[in-house]
C-alpha cells in the first residue's frame, strides 16, 4: 500500500530516538500520512545492537512508543502524548545497518487517555515487533521547565523527504 505523505513531523535536539545531536541515537525521520498514520524511518546502528547484528529490543519498544505517540500531533497538534503503558511483541529479529520502517496510529482517544497500536516492518514487508500502548494527554509545559518548542524542537526538511511511502498491509497486529 502506498501512504502519502502529508507532512513530516519536527525532530528533537537529544531525544535517544529522533535527536539530531544524540551520536547514540537512532534518529529517525517521522512522516504524517494522510490516513493520520504516523511512520518512523530509521536505520539501526552497531551502537544499537543486542545480540551480534541485531538491534536491542528495548530501542525496537522506543521506537514503537515514539511513533505511535507521535500520532496524536496529527489530530491534536497542541498536546503530547506520555507513555503509562506500552506491550510489545517481538516475533522475529530486527536486523542493523538496514533502512527499515515503523508505523503507528492512534487508535482511541478518552478525555486524556490516549491508546495507539503500530509495527516494526523488515524491508521484506514481514513484521518484526508489535506494540499497544496507552498515554496521558499534556502540554509540553507540564512534561517540561525549558522552552521545549523553542530549545529543543525543529523541523528538519529534506530534499530526499519522501512524498509517498510503501506500507505492506499488516495482518498480524
Amino acid at each position: 500500500m502506498q501512504g502519502k505523505v502529508a507532512s513530516k513531523q519536527n525532530n528533537s535536539r537529544m531525544c535517544i530516538v529522533c535527536g539530531i545531536e544524540n551520536q547514540l541515537g537512532i534518529d529517525a525521520r517521522f512522516y504524517n500520512l494522510e490516513n493520520n498514520e504516523v511512520v518512523a524511518i530509521f536505520t539501526p546502528k552497531e551502537e544499537h545492537q543486542s545480540y551480534p547484528g541485531r538491534m536491542h529490543g528495548g530501542l525496537s519498544a522506543a521506537i514503537l512508543d515514539e511513533t505511535i505517540g507521535r500520532g496524536l500531533k496529527n489530530l491534536e497538534p497542541g498536546n503530547w502524548a506520555v507513555t503509562i503503558e506500552l506491550t510489545t511483541k517481538y516475533r522475529k529479529p530486527v536486523p542493523l545497518g538496514v533502512e527499515l520502517k515503523a508505523v503507528g496510529r492512534i487508535t482511541n482517544i478518552k478525555h486524556r487517555l490516549v491508546e495507539g497500536t503500530g509495527e516494526i516492518y523488515l524491508p521484506n514487508g514481514e513484521v518484526a515487533v508489535t506494540a499497544e500502548a496507552k498515554y496521558i494527554k499534556m502540554s509540553a509545559q507540564k512534561i517540561t521547565d525549558c522552552d521545549f518548542a523553542a530549545d529543543e524542537w525543529m523541523l528538519l526538511e529534506n530534499e530526499n523527504d519522501p512524498q509517498t511511502i510503501e506500507i505492506p498491509e499488516c495482518s498480524e497486529a
